[in-house]
C-alpha cells in the first residue's frame, strides 16, 4: 500500500513525536558505560552461578534468557577466551589474571571489581562501565573499546597498544591521574598505548 506526501508526513510526525516522549523527561539511560545511576537486583544465589556462561542469543543486544550475575565471585585467573559475555553483571568480583582474550563483552556492569592483569587481547569491550574498578596490569591489546569508561578506575600499567576508542573515550581515559607505568607482560608504556600527551 502507497502513501500519499500527506499520509507519508502525518506517519513521520507521529513517529518523531513519539520518539520525543520516549527519549526525554527524566535522566536517560545510556546503553553505554556512561551511564551514572544503576538499579540492580538483589545479588543471585545458587552453587553454579559464578561460572562463565557464552550467550549466544544476540550479541548487540546483549540478550540472555536469564539475568547473568557475577557479582561477588572469585573468578581469579579463570579463562573466558573467545566467550560472549554481554549483558553480564560482574561487580565487587574478583578477575584478577584472567584470561579475556577475543571475548565480547557488551553492555556490562563491571563496576568496583579486581581486573588486575587480566588479558582483554583482541576483545571486543563495547558500553562497559569499569568504573571505580582496578585494571593496574591489564591488556588491551587490539581491543575495541567503544563508550567504555574507565573513570575512577586505576589504569595503571594498563597497556592499550592498538586498541580502538573513539575521540571522547580517548579524552577521558587521558585524563585519568592512574595512566601511567609500563606493563610488566608486554613492557608498553600505559599513556603512550593510549595515544595520550605526556604530562
Amino acid at each position: 500500500m502507497s502513501l500519499d506526501n500527506n499520509s507519508a508526513r502525518v506517519a513521520l510526525g507521529t513517529f518523531l513525536a513519539g520518539a520525543a516522549v520516549l527519549f526525554s523527561g527524566g535522566e536517560a539511560a545510556l546503553a553505554d558505560g556512561s551511564t551514572t545511576k544503576f538499579s540492580l537486583p538483589p545479588v543471585g544465589q545458587g552453587k553454579d552461578r559464578c561460572l562463565f556462561k557464552s550467550s549466544a542469543m544476540g550479541q548487540a543486544n546483549a540478550a540472555r534468557d536469564k539475568l547473568y550475575d557475577l557479582r561477588e565471585c572469585d573468578m581469579s585467573g579463570k579463562s573466558a577466551a573467545g566467550f560472549d559475555l554481554s549483558g553480564v553483571i560482574a561487580s565487587e568480583a574478583n578477575f584478577s589474571k584472567g584470561d579475556f582474550k577475543e571475548v565480547v563483552m557488551s553492555k556490562a556492569y563491571a563496576r568496583s571489581s579486581n581486573w588486575e592483569e587480566a588479558d582483554f587481547t583482541n576483545a571486543v569491550v563495547d558500553r562497559v562501565s569499569f568504573d571505580g574498578s582496578s585494571m593496574k596490569g591489564a591488556i588491551f591489546q587490539n581491543a575495541v573499546l567503544t563508550s567504555t569508561s574507565f573513570t575512577g578506575a586505576d589504569v595503571e600499567n594498563a597497556d592499550f597498544t592498538e586498541a580502538y576508542m573513539g575521540d571522547f573515550d580517548q579524552k577521558n581515559l587521558c585524563k585519568n591521574p592512574t595512566l601511567k607505568g609500563t606493563n610488566p607482560v608486554t613492557n608498553a608504556d600505559t599513556r603512550a598505548s593510549a595515544g595520550c600527551r605526556s604530562l
